[in-house]
């Protein structure tokens, strides 16, 4: 069965909710300013599909863990080669493990039993082209408890969670620390995890 659009009614419903600290979001960038960075392209699969860009509430994307960060990001379109993922160095040392501090965000938990209920499945996570995905988000986004973005389950991971923050969450996201990803606490661990290795 191909997931449906949100309900008519998802503004009569009650969502679901998750509080989760900004410390607590791990995401890697190539940049080394500019983050908390949130985007308007339509090219992702929470993005605000509406026609006109001005138009858009913009996104940022993270993990919960370094590992989920990872596989969304730099593994997002690779495939391993038996079971082990070759990257080049300098493609891994360009980029920045990204730290906030700030308040805590409410998320519309689209996993489990309350995506069920609203009509949803877990191919909301997975599903592309990512048209159906961007309307469920343009729907939460209006809904009227007007949540800071949405917690589901990771793609790439489905053990873990990923996020999305609505930029209209942004004053609630502050203090971006980044750290070289090659110098990151914890690397050497999750790349051994995933599998991850540099070809000479």
């Amino acid at each position: 069965m191909t997931l449906k659009p949100p309900p008519r009614n998802l503004r009569e419903l009650d969502l679901a909710t998750v509080a989760i600290r900004a410390v607590d979001l791990f995401r890697i960038s190539r940049y080394v300013t500019g983050e908390p960075y949130f985007g308007r392209t339509k090219a992702n699969r929470f993005d605000d599909p509406r026609r006109t860009k001005k138009q858009r509430f913009g996104t940022c994307y993270c993990g919960l863990d370094l590992e989920t960060a990872i596989a969304e990001t730099l593994l997002h379109d690779e495939m391993p080669v038996r079971g082990n993922f070759k990257l080049s160095f300098s493609h891994f040392e360009s980029h920045q493990l990204v730290a906030f501090k700030g308040r805590q965000l409410i998320l519309a938990d689209l996993t489990g039993a309350q995506l069920k209920t609203m009509g949803g499945d877990g191919s909301l996570s997975t599903m592309v082209p990512y048209t159906v995905p961007q309307r469920w988000a343009l729907a939460v986004h209006r809904h009227p408890q007007s949540v800071d973005g949405i917690r589901y389950v990771s793609r790439h991971l489905n053990d873990r969670y990923a996020i999305v923050v609505f930029d209209r969450a942004s004053s609630k996201i502050s203090s971006a620390r980044y750290m070289p990803l090659p110098t990151a606490p914890g690397i050497n661990e999750a790349l051994a995890h995933l599998h991850v290795s540099f070809p000479v």
